[in-house]
């Protein structure tokens, strides 16, 4: 189960998320011909992602930015980009261009910070988007909770597209995170639940000065959670098989 689209369309062309899955994705692409050498590509990881035992150590914090934009593998990196599309252009809207350029790293950094905090001692490589991306998702809980985001939901052979409140679906997410990050073990690798959560709560605080500019609960009341009209999309949900009965 994952969200594939939102109905909320941006009023201006998002140009930094743009560049920022451009960014994303080039440096992804100048280091695929090492991704098959595990040598060599823990070197690099080494080398430019955040660890957090030397924060500790009072060292290696330019991982805090250089770690945003490298990614684990094809998954991964398609992971994030599908959900800083979703989300990117609509906080970029109301932010605007540079202060979302600004706002995206900073809540990235927060993201990488908090993971540092809960897990001190990990000199387990983090690397990846998604705490940056979460903080983007956590200004969109804020500013346009009533949006409609489409999930797809898989199982086995069945599948099926339901829109649900941003809310509900963001507060989802972050509700796993936590949940994962106190079941973490930080010296193995997987996901970096602590940076996801910090970063959604970093994004969700950092969004308040916009949303009390645009006239906070008033905003919501105005706006009705969803600030532009709603996109509707064709019904793919229907198969073409023909239905028969049996006797």
């Amino acid at each position: 189960m994952f969200p594939i689209r939102d109905h909320n369309p941006s009023g201006r062309v998002p140009y930094v998320t743009y560049i920022l899955m451009a960014a994303n994705i080039g440096i992804f692409l100048s280091y695929v011909p090492i991704l098959g050498d595990e040598r060599a590509l823990y070197a690099f990881y080494n080398a430019y992602a955040l660890v957090p035992a030397r924060i500790g150590a009072g060292y290696g914090f330019e991982g805090l930015l250089t770690s945003m934009f490298l990614h684990g593998g094809w998954a991964h990196l398609a992971g994030n980009m599908l959900f800083l599309w979703i989300y990117g252009d609509n906080v970029e809207d109301e932010l605007g261009h540079v202060p979302f350029l600004i706002f995206y790293l900073i809540v990235g950094v927060a993201a990488g910070l908090t993971q540092v905090v809960f897990e001190p001692s990990s000199i387990v490589p983090m690397v990846g988007a998604s705490g940056a991306i979460a903080g983007v998702m956590g200004a969109y809980l804020l500013l346009f909770p009533k949006a409609q985001v489409d999930i797809l939901v898989i199982f086995i052979m069945f599948f099926r597209i339901f829109p649900i409140p941003a809310w509900l679906l963001l507060m989802l997410w972050f509700g796993m995170q936590f949940i994962g990050g106190i079941g973490a073990d930080p010296n193995q690798g997987g996901v970096a639940y602590w940076a996801h959560a910090g970063g959604f709560v970093a994004g969700l605080l950092g969004a308040v000065p916009v949303w009390l500019r645009r006239g906070a609960v008033a905003f919501w009341k105005r706006t009705d959670g969803h600030p532009h009209p709603e996109t509707s999309y064709p019904a793919i949900n229907k198969s073409r098989i023909p239905r028969i009965r049996r006797r």
